[in-house]
């Protein structure tokens, strides 16, 4: 069954991350970067725009699971839907700043599938400076406010994105293409459907806030992901119940271009 949600209740919760991406653009030129304790970095941004979007999702969807980077929250398997936030993917580069950071909210149904993103990229764009993505479960996808199609072909790797600390861990030896970096794992999944002459991604093992909204604008535009093995990705209870990171690293994109990157760009060792 289709996910269904409040129409009005999603318009607000849209605003809401909309604005959050506005709010951290206008305090990046003064952050400050601290470090948890397994030396990745944080910022009080990040602490501000989870409790805020947290505390509107759970007063709007209180049957809902929300999980957050930041924050640890109870998880109920029977719950018809599962929000996933990350306040600012790609803290580090947004704590240097640099444009390439998003706020990124996915919306899981009771299946745990992709079905609904809102990510607000305020330094990011197609031409232009702002990026902000809204889908909703069952809805088009919508790119600054206008239905969004994809372009270009998608089917070989001309054209890359890949994480930061990713190229340790793939064979470059018969890769013809080029490779972008960003330091942001949302922006890194978006670019096949974005931008025309990028067909694929490869993204190294992280969490489920990293790649969940990311995720349902892939599908929406009849990509998907896949683990570097071969095998199925699915969203376990490791990674939402548990909060613990997917591994190996996966690729992205049309079924074709996933099929020619695990030739081209195989890994080198097992993860």
């Amino acid at each position: 069954m289709e996910l269904s949600l409040d129409p009005k209740a999603l318009d607000t919760v849209s605003q809401a991350v909309r604005e959050a991406g506005l709010l951290a653009k206008a305090q990046q030129q003064k952050i400050h970067r601290s470090y948890k304790n397994d030396g990745t970095v944080i910022t009080e941004t990040d602490l501000s725009i989870s409790r805020s979007i947290l505390d509107l999702v759970t007063t709007l969807f209180p049957e809902a699971n929300i999980i957050s980077e930041e924050t640890l929250t109870a998880f109920n398997p029977d719950s018809p839907c599962t929000f996933v936030l990350d306040p600012i993917d790609g803290t580090d580069v947004y704590s240097q700043g640099l444009p390439s950071w998003a706020v990124a909210l996915g919306i899981l149904d009771r299946e745990r599938r992709p079905v609904g993103a809102m990510i607000s990229a305020p330094r990011w764009g197609i031409g232009e400076e702002e990026l902000f993505i809204r889908l909703d479960p069952g809805g088009e996808l919508l790119v600054n406010d206008k239905r969004f199609t994809v372009t270009g072909d998608k089917t070989f790797p001309h054209q890359i994105t890949m994480g930061s600390s990713g190229q340790r861990l793939m064979d470059f030896s018969r890769f013809p293409g080029k490779v972008r970096i960003f330091g942001s794992s949302i922006l890194h999944m978006l670019s096949p459907v974005l931008y025309e002459h990028i067909q694929g991604c490869v993204n190294q093992s992280c969490f489920v806030w990293d790649i969940a909204a990311a995720h349902a604008v892939l599908l929406s535009a009849g990509m998907d992901i896949e683990y570097v093995d071969g095998t199925k990705f699915e969203y376990t209870d490791a990674m939402l119940q548990q909060r613990k990171p997917f591994s190996p690293s996966f690729y992205a994109g049309t079924k074709e271009c996933i099929n020619a990157l695990s030739q081209v760009l195989p890994p080198t060792w097992k993860e």
